[in-house]
């Protein structure tokens, strides 16, 4: 009976450590975003020179450039796995807007932009998962690095600057991330957090030998619930309560 009681012990022990549920949370972000072009046909430039009126166009716009910055906002939600001391696995839903300022250029061979700026806006649903690397500071509060890969779906779009390219975004595909975050406690099993994410495009896209892609970095603040952590006890083990019983 002895040998039973301490292998049930040890079952109970083993399904408390690996609790796989470690709780869920809200987020709100804001954000800032850019767009990175360059043009690889601008080798072609002087192709032509003795050919005035046959340049190829496509060697002068869109030029290498970076847009200027576009902010924004997102919100998601999440969910915490894996019982790791120092990692755990973060899955996300994120609806998060992106995109970029521009001047349009109106002369491309004398360099002649629009006098202000048009901006190319972009609407996203992201699946996003990280590995979260703890690290305590003590009071129950962490810091923690999260890289991770983001699946974007191209939900909305409205473009009106170098349109035959920042139209043409991919309506699915993978970017990175990188984030920074604090967490605290709050009251009983709610803590609060804030994040810092860097979430650039990790391939170029292409066009007509133009490539192009989107640069993000957003601060986030949220909260989450952590449930109550299992104990031994929680396995309804017989408990030992004196010489009297």
């Amino acid at each position: 009976m002895k040998k039973v009681l301490i292998l049930f012990l040890f079952v109970c022990l083993q399904n408390a450590k690996a609790q796989f549920f470690q709780g869920v949370g809200i987020f709100g972000a804001v954000n800032h975003s850019a767009h990175y072009y360059t043009n690889t046909n601008r080798d072609q430039k002087d192709a032509n020179v003795d050919s005035p009126g046959n340049f190829p166009y496509n060697a002068y716009y869109p030029e290498n450039h970076i847009s200027h910055e576009y902010f924004s906002w997102g919100a998601g939600i999440f969910a915490e796995l894996l019982n790791r001391e120092h990692l755990r696995w973060q899955t996300e839903i994120e609806y998060t807007h992106k995109g970029a300022k521009e001047k349009e250029l109106i002369d491309p061979f004398i360099g002649t932009r629009s006098g202000g700026f048009s901006t190319n806006k972009y609407t996203y649903i992201q699946w996003n998962n990280y590995l979260k690397f703890y690290n305590p500071i003590g009071l129950s509060s962490h810091w923690y690095i999260m890289p991770g890969i983001k699946l974007d779906y191209l939900f909305n779009s409205s473009v009106s600057a170098f349109t035959a390219y920042s139209g043409a975004f991919p309506k699915i595909f993978f970017s990175g991330d990188l984030g920074l975050g604090y967490e605290f406690p709050i009251i009983k099993n709610f803590y609060g957090f804030t994040e810092y994410h860097w979430n650039p495009d990790i391939l170029s896209h292409h066009k007509d030998g133009v490539t192009y892609r989107n640069r993000t970095f957003e601060l986030r603040v949220g909260i989450m619930y952590r449930p109550r952590k299992k104990r031994i006890d929680d396995c309804n083990a017989p408990r030992y309560n004196g010489p009297a019983y």
